[in-house]
């Protein structure tokens, strides 16, 4: 018998779902942090290697967040995460 907590653990490792949740919790943390100033305005889409990918809704937004508050939101993420998981978040304008 084993905890269901090590199973779990093994079980999500051999299928390659533990980077895949890890993953989420970055999409999360930038949704939670951005929420309120932007809503959904400015969603995550990807995050590899350290890169966050967030599609922005407007030129004005993907200005706002290039040139003001896009680094006070990744860093406040990264915070929120508990580690510094996002180097760099690219926007791009969504279509």
């Amino acid at each position: 018998m084993a905890p269901i907590k090590s199973v779990l653990a093994i079980y999500l490792r051999e299928h390659g779902l533990t980077t895949k949740l890890r993953d989420a919790n970055v999409l999360r943390a930038w949704r939670e942090c951005s929420a309120t100033r932007y809503g959904t305005r400015a969603r995550a889409q990807r995050f590899a290697d350290g890169e966050l990918l967030v599609e922005v809704a407007s030129a004005a937004h993907l200005q706002e967040l290039k040139s003001f508050t896009g680094e006070e939101l990744r860093r406040a993420a990264n915070q929120r995460l508990g580690a510094e998981r996002i180097y760099r978040v690219t926007f791009k304008l969504a279509r």
